[in-house]
């Protein structure tokens, strides 16, 4: 049965959300069988636009941003035989911090023969921001994840630059006890930080996409750069200063991005991601309704 437990008070020293999301086999149908929430997160009910095998899921955060204080606690829990696609409804702000660290935690469980697609939109930190993710995905065997993170630094169109504060996002993928990949980012704010090759190189956008469940071919890999290649000259705001690397990992595979222009990291994930789902899901891309608008 579906449980939903709302709770709306704001704790003195900052928003508490919490999601939890539990998925379920029913006769072929990927269900959300279980969702307790407190604000500011919710999820709104679940879509399949691509058939009852696969769930589409759309989170919202309902105080539009993250300030210092904050904890955000998202859990994911993929029983065995199901597919689920999750995303957000919006970029996700994080707003300048008076000096306390906000932090959000997101847990996943991936059971055998389950598969999560979660691809959050665009997270922009704001200068002065103190934030950090900890992502850690327990997969079972063969089980599968695939995940984007795109980050922008400062209000770029704004001309801001993330020049203060503080960014911190660990990665954890674990499969029946062992690591399969794990990535410690940490991004002070500064001028020498922002402009250093080292950093960001006075790029303000940066992202990874990581594929995690099956090896991963030598032709796979020279497909995501080539697609790399086609797609960059179709972009308006690419530059000849926009990197981006393909690198295989154990049991998978990894894309990183180091840019100006969102529309041109995202474009090239959702080309790897089609070539990815094509190749290992047996399925056609299904781009959620959400990034459209």
């Amino acid at each position: 049965m579906n449980q939903c437990n709302y709770q709306t008070a704001e704790p003195e020293n900052g928003w508490h959300g919490k999601l939890n999301l539990v998925y379920a086999d029913r006769l072929g149908t990927t269900a959300l069988i279980h969702n307790s929430h407190q604000a500011p997160l919710k999820v709104q009910r679940p879509f399949y636009p691509e058939g009852q095998q696969i769930c589409h899921s759309v989170i919202l955060h309902t105080a539009g941003g993250v300030v210092g204080g904050d904890r955000m606690t998202l859990n994911f829990h993929l029983q065995p035989n199901t597919q689920a696609l999750i995303t957000t409804a919006a970029a996700s702000k994080i707003y300048r911090s008076n000096g306390t660290q906000a932090k959000q935690s997101v847990n996943i469980q991936v059971d055998a023969g389950a598969c999560l697609e979660w691809f959050p939109q665009e997270t922009i930190v704001f200068n002065g921001a103190i934030y950090r993710q900890d992502l850690r995905v327990e997969l079972a065997t063969k089980a599968s994840y695939l995940g984007w993170e795109i980050t922008r630094f400062g209000r770029s169109a704004r001309g801001e630059k993330f020049v203060q504060g503080e960014w911190r996002n660990y990665t954890e993928i674990w499969q029946e006890g062992k690591p399969l990949w794990i990535d410690r980012q940490w991004l002070p704010g500064s001028e020498e930080v922002f402009y250093s090759p080292h950093g960001l190189a006075g790029q303000p956008i940066t992202g990874s996409l990581v594929w995690v469940g099956s090896a991963v071919s030598a032709e796979i890999v020279e497909k995501a750069r080539n697609l790399w290649k086609s797609s960059t000259p179709h972009s308006p705001l690419a530059t000849s200063h926009s990197l981006a690397g393909v690198t295989r990992l154990e049991n998978g595979f990894l894309c990183r991005y180091r840019g100006c222009s969102t529309s041109e990291v995202r474009n090239w994930f959702i080309d790897v991601w089609q070539l990815l789902r094509m190749s290992f899901l047996n399925c056609d891309k299904c781009v959620p309704r959400v990034w459209q608008i």
